[in-house]
This record gives structure tokens, C-alpha cells and sequence, in this order.
């Protein structure tokens, strides 16, 4: 029963420090609400890198949607705080707007770069097989005609 709790417990702890590792990476977007702008209006990431909107007491509500729908943070909000990961094949350039200010200018684009190829290293591993030389061989087939020679009366 010890282990079981023990086993639990990093995996617990594990899947705490995993999630915590998994946005340390992420590209931040705040609003200049004075501007009415996206900060920064631009970004360029990965694939794999993720986006995040934050802002929190807005005397306007903002949200980010993707002309192309990849992704959208809701409806307009004084606080909000959504993530978005950009997967494999979504390289390209995305935009985005703040739904009820685009016509003032609050929009932005997201620059994702296609994720890089990992290396695979090839190792050449060469078995040693055993060979016998050419002298060695016919010296057991030799050996073993003699053995297996019929017996004359």
C-alpha cells in the first residue's frame, strides 16, 4: 500500500511539473486598451508552441478570433485567458481580430513556423559473425570425411 501511494504521488508531482513545463514556452498577448491594439500585434512561434491572451480588467471587453477559425478565445470578455496550440500543419500566417473593434484597427497575425525536421542518427551496426577461413574449413571437412568413412571387413 506504500508504493501505491508513493507511485501516485510522483505521478502527481510529474504531471504538475509537465503541465507547468508545457507554457513556459508560450507567446503572450496582452491588450493596449488605450490603442485599442493587440500586444504585440505580431508574433511569430512553432508548431507545437502555443499562443496565449491575457487580460484582466478591461473597461472594454476584447476577444481574439482567427479569420481562418483555427481558433477563437469566445465571446468578448474584460478578463480572459485563453490558450491556443498551434499543431503540426498549421504552419503559415494566421490573422486575428478583436470582434467588436476590428473596424478600429485591433487586429493581429500570428506567424507560425513549420516545426523543425528532428535528426534521426543512423548507427551502422556491423554483427560479427564468426568465419572460418577457407584452409580451416577444408581441414574439418576433411576431418569429418575421415570419421564417416565406411569400414571394410
Amino acid at each position: 500500500m506504500k508504493y501505491v501511494f508513493f507511485t501516485l504521488a510522483l505521478l502527481f508531482l510529474s504531471t504538475g511539473v509537465a503541465a507547468a513545463e508545457d507554457t513556459a514556452n508560450d507567446v503572450i498577448v496582452t491588450v493596449d486598451s488605450t490603442n485599442l491594439r493587440f500586444n504585440p500585434s505580431e508574433v511569430t512561434l512553432q508548431e507545437g508552441q502555443a499562443i496565449r491572451f491575457v487580460w484582466a480588467g478591461q473597461a472594454l471587453a476584447h476577444n481574439a478570433v482567427a479569420d481562418d477559425g483555427l481558433f477563437d478565445s469566445g465571446d468578448p470578455e474584460r478578463n480572459v485567458d485563453y490558450r491556443f496550440v498551434f499543431e503540426i500543419g498549421t504552419a503559415g500566417s494566421h490573422q486575428f481580430v478583436c470582434e467588436p473593434h476590428e473596424s478600429v484597427g485591433m487586429v493581429g497575425t500570428v506567424i507560425v513556423e513549420a516545426a523543425p525536421v528532428p535528426e534521426v542518427e543512423e548507427e551502422m551496426e556491423t554483427e560479427e559473425t564468426p568465419a572460418l577461413s577457407l584452409i580451416s574449413s577444408l581441414t574439418v571437412l576433411a576431418f569429418v570425411a575421415v570419421l564417416h568413412r565406411p569400414v571394410e571387413d
